[in-house]
């Protein structure tokens, strides 16, 4: 079956993020209205709806680090995710966690970034050898 992730979530300033899933993520935008934007997330789907963002906390134990709960993300392969990192540092985001390899040498050994958006959204960003090697 082919098909494509759409997520939708909640954001208080439509402006805002048009300036961030735009010009920081480098997102295409879509359809919108007066209360919504349609952006294409890395070829996914997503809807930012205007309203009070979702609650995270951090208590995902991934290894022996604590990550944001909920999440939402991309997982690409290494040279893009690198890409990546760079525009977003060139870009000054803040990341909650830096951009890292994790599980090196083990199974589903990746590279990963988290940051928030400009509402509080937790975004990750993983980085993989080979698409095989993400399960």
């Amino acid at each position: 079956m082919q098909s494509l992730f759409h997520f939708s979530f909640n954001v208080p300033d439509l402006d805002l993020a048009r300036s961030f899933y735009s010009d920081v993520l480098g997102c295409k935008e879509g359809r919108s209205a007066k209360t919504w934007i349609d952006f294409d997330f890395f070829d996914h789907q997503i809807s930012l709806h205007l309203g009070t963002p979702f609650k995270t906390q951090p208590t995902g134990l991934v290894g022996d680090t604590l990550v944001p709960m909920p999440h939402f993300g991309i997982i690409t392969l290494v040279p893009e995710w690198q890409k990546l990192a760079t525009r977003l540092e060139s870009k000054g985001v803040d990341f909650l966690i830096k951009p890292h390899l994790r599980f090196e040498g083990q199974p589903g050994e990746q590279w990963t970034m988290f940051f928030l958006d400009p509402f509080g959204n937790p975004i990750e960003v993983k980085g993989f050898e080979s698409f095989d090697k993400i399960y």
